[in-house]
């Protein structure tokens, strides 16, 4: 396992993702939420690709309808996953067992293993639902746990994948961008655990910023 995030600043975060995932070639990705990665999921949903092939999952949840403003699914589903033909996991309905059945219907009885997790990070240096100081963090015999207190807006329960999970991935890619995350983003490359971010321990964990991120 990669112990080493690995930066690049860019100034066409939006282009430089797209070219990355066609770079991986995923065929099992985790999308978050957000409102960096919007832009990254309507490019690549006007980007040639064998969308049918793909299982497009979730990192977290809020614990909303599907049509709510602030579900992941909607955002994903309006940018990206109703104009392309891939096989679309949401996290609706907040029952972390009944999404663990969904994982192992597609990756099997072992520790899912995705090519591709798509990551935010946080002000505070959370990312996905795991956040400084919560149970969740500690998790390491469940994929799925559910967050009843994420402490931060909009206080909605939530649900999100566990370490065990994120850090079987192949490639984690964090997606940074403005002024306000440069402190958790200097955590994150520089290996400081005390936030949840730097505890992503994926194959690879790549880190694309704009330089208002990277400072």
């Amino acid at each position: 396992m990669s112990s080493t995030p690995e930066l690049r600043v860019t100034t066409d975060l939006v282009g430089d993702t797209v070219a990355l995932f066609l770079e991986t070639n995923p065929r099992t990705i985790a999308l978050s939420g957000g409102s960096t990665p919007k832009p990254v999921y309507e490019r690549l949903a006007e980007t040639p690709y064998p969308w049918e092939e793909v299982d497009a999952f979730f990192g977290d949840e809020r614990c909303v309808p599907a049509d709510h403003p602030d579900s992941n699914f909607r955002m994903a589903n309006e940018s990206l996953l109703s104009k392309v033909p891939a096989r679309a996991h949401p996290m609706v309905g907040c029952d972390p067992d009944a999404y663990t059945r969904e994982l192992q219907q597609v990756f099997g009885p072992d520790l899912p293993r995705f090519d591709l997790l798509f990551m935010g990070i946080g002000d505070d240096g959370h990312t996905a639902s795991l956040f400084p100081g919560k149970p969740a963090l500690d998790v390491t015999d469940r994929w799925v746990v559910g967050v009843p207190e994420p402490g931060m807006p909009p206080e909605h329960p939530r649900m999100t994948l566990t370490f065990p999970v994120l850090n079987a991935a192949k490639l984690a890619l964090f997606l940074a961008q403005g002024e306000k995350k440069r402190d958790a983003l200097r955590k994150l490359v520089g290996g400081d655990e005390s936030i949840p971010a730097a505890r992503v321990k994926s194959d690879r964990v790549i880190v694309l910023a704009d330089p208002e991120a990277a400072g």
